[in-house]
This record gives structure tokens, C-alpha cells and sequence, in this order.
């Protein structure tokens, strides 16, 4: 069977447990929008894509999982930027999906095209890439969920051109990835758990001061 590739976009991000969606409403993203509303993901769609792009901060911040917003080529994207920026300083895994003009008309100074998009992101998200093959959402998008969210939590930004969102590929073609996280934590070596656990000892009134990356990690 054929389907295209907001299809296959949508049902990454329903399988590792994504159901809502910030976003703008954009020509350049229909593809996403018809596929969400058929899988029953909420779209919130906002005044301006700033909005967008501190909504999925916030609802990150509020569920502990990975904020999604979605905009449009061009002005969408340098919207989001300050969202992304603010994710970034303060660590919140937040998906940026943008729009972008069609890779054939590439140096044609397209509609809402002739930026680097993926440049504009880097500095302010973890990790910013461009999809070139409809095949590759998949992977892309479970690789920037994962990027998103281990480590040290933070945006990333995913630019999927137009012509390779709404290109239709054989469904077996694209096959979708069964985890974005790894399923063991990463353990504390011994030495440090026997020196924290020395100092709880010896205090009289002992107090833990928890940042984000406790609520992120799920140990509270």
C-alpha cells in the first residue's frame, strides 16, 4: 500500500506515545494535519508559531514527556526560534518539525523558501537536520525523539521539504523503529552511591535539591 510521508511521520510519533500537537497551520504541512486527525492526535493550533513552540516547552515540562511543534516553511520557522531557544538554555526535550519549500526547486527562491533552515536551528536546538527521502522519516523522527530526550534533555528541529512530505512510498519501504529510547538507565558507579549515601549518614537535617533532569529521567 501507498502512503506518504505525514503518515508515516504520524504514526511514529503515536507509537512512542505522542497525542498532541502544537502547531500553525501551514500549506506546506496538510500532509501531517490529515494524517494526525486520522490517528486521533490533537492538533492545538495557535495565533503565531512562537506560541507554538513555548506550548510544547510547557507541556513538556508539565507531563515530563516531549513536546511537539510542527510550522510551516520560512516565517513559521523563525517564529519558533525564540521557543527553541528557551528549550535549549533551560533543557526541555521539545520536537521542532518545520516545513520547508520542495527540494526541486532548491537555489529557485521558493515560496516561503531560500533559507538554510537547518543552520538557523543549530545553535539553538541539540541537533537540526534536513529529510532528503521520504523512506527516512521514520528513523529521523524516532532519532530526534531520542536525541530530545537522553543526555541532557533539549530541542531538536527536523526540516521535511514539502515534495518528500507529501510523496507517497510503499508502506513495507519504511519500516517504523521499535524504541527511541534505550531500556536500561545508565547506572551511578558505586563509589558515588557509597559517598552519597556516607553524607545522608552524617547529616543531621538532609535535603535533596532536584533539578529537571530528576523529572525527566522519571526518578522522582
Amino acid at each position: 500500500m501507498l502512503i506518504d510521508g505525514g503518515e508515516l511521520l504520524v504514526r511514529v510519533l503515536k507509537k512512542h506515545g505522542i497525542g498532541t500537537i502544537f502547531t500553525l497551520h501551514g500549506g506546506h504541512l496538510d500532509s501531517i494535519f490529515q494524517a494526525a486527525l486520522d490517528h486521533e492526535i490533537r492538533l492545538i493550533d495557535t495565533r503565531h508559531e512562537q506560541a507554538a513552540g513555548h506550548a510544547a516547552e510547557g507541556w513538556a515540562r508539565t507531563t515530563g514527556q516531549p513536546g511537539v511543534a510542527i510550522v510551516t516553511a520560512g516565517p513559521g520557522v523563525t517564529d519558533v526560534v525564540t521557543g527553541a531557544a528557551n528549550a535549549y538554555l533551560d533543557c526541555i526535550p521539545t520536537l521542532i518539525i518545520g516545513g520547508a519549500a520542495p527540494l526541486s526547486d532548491a537555489e529557485m527562491l521558493p515560496l516561503q523558501g531560500g533559507l538554510d533552515q537547518v543552520d538557523l536551528m543549530r545553535p539553538v536546538t541539540k541537533w537540526s537536520h534536513r529529510v532528503t527521502h521520504t523512506q527516512r522519516i521514520p528513523d529521523l523522527v524516532a532519532q530526534a525523539l531520542r536525541v530530545a530526550t537522553t543526555g541532557r534533555p533539549g530541542p531538536v528541529f527536523l526540516e521535511i521539504p514539502v515534495d518528500v512530505l507529501f510523496r507517497k512510498v510503499e508502506e513495507d519501504s519504511a519500516a517504523l523503529p521499535e524504541r527511541v529510547r534505550p531500556e536500561a538507565a545508565p547506572s551511578a558507579s558505586p563509589g558515588a552511591v557509597a559517598k552519597a549515601i556516607e553524607w545522608l549518614a552524617r547529616a543531621e537535617r538532609p535535603a535533596i535539591l532536584a533539578g529537571g533532569g530528576a523529572w525527566f529521567a522519571g526518578a522522582g
